[in-house]
């Protein structure tokens, strides 16, 4: 099956797993989906002697069934995650504009309104608060009052389409505020599915391991296929480090 379908028929399994038995990826996922299809196909050869201590032939042959789950699992989670920091830069660069360009809107609505005390005070209300949230609705607050009191506007020749402008404009960022704080398609929840999915895999390559290594405890040639190859050379990176220093 490819990824997807390996991840849709699984996911229910996936999500049932609880919060507080979900693991983080104590390896590179790329390295530990790797190590189960190799898992998987040195297993198969020792199909017979695995069943003898409960490992089936199902069970070896759904390692890469959870290896694609998870392989989709990372896939939407590192979509999701790109699109927030992606969000973010693009903010970066949308910001300062914005803020510009409501205090521009905010000097012509002071002007304009000048000898209409009703009319300043709502100016003066409108520039109360901070932040980006207060400057969105800053511009569609503008973009209401400009709309209902334009002649003031149309003396100064200011450009009666700004208003509109002005509300285009706080429905962007709203939105491209709400995707770089994660608040629209939350990347924790992506996160959570992804480490659930690892969980999920880990358990069966953990289980075949630890059958093997007992099964095949005798057997050099047969044992080493049931250790992460990527933790052997770790620790031997470790070891000779040690060497060095001693």
């Amino acid at each position: 099956m490819a990824n997807i379908d390996d991840y849709n028929a699984r996911l229910s399994d996936i999500k049932a797993i609880p919060d507080e038995e979900t693991l983080e990826p104590g390896i590179p996922v790329d390295v530990a989906l790797q190590e189960a299809e190799n898992l998987h196909h040195w297993s198969l050869n020792d199909a017979t002697a695995l069943a003898v201590v409960g490992i089936t032939s199902d069970m070896i042959n759904d390692l890469p069934v959870r290896a694609g789950a998870c392989r989709e699992a990372q896939s939407i989670w590192n979509k999701d995650y790109r699109s927030q920091q992606e969000a973010q830069k693009e903010w970066a660069e949308q910001a300062p504009e914005a803020y510009a360009f409501r205090d521009d809107l905010l000097a012509s609505l002071r002007f304009a309104y000048r000898k209409d005390d009703a009319l300043l005070s709502r100016v003066s209300a409108i520039t109360d608060g901070s932040g980006h949230a207060d400057m969105i609705q800053d511009l569609n607050d503008i973009a209401v009052l400009g709309r209902e009191n334009p002649d003031p506007l149309t003396a100064i020749g200011f450009e009666l389409t700004q208003p509109d402008l002005a509300a285009t404009r706080a429905d962007e960022l709203a939105d491209l505020l709400a995707e770089a704080n994660g608040d629209k398609a939350d990347p924790n929840e992506s996160k959570i599915i992804r480490d659930k999915a690892y969980t999920y895999l880990k358990a069966l390559v953990d289980e075949i391991r630890e059958a093997g290594k007992y099964v095949f405890r005798k057997d050099k040639n047969r044992l080493k296929g049931y250790s992460s190859e990527y933790w052997k050379k770790l620790h031997r990176k470790q070891s000779s480090n040690q060497n060095d220093v001693t």
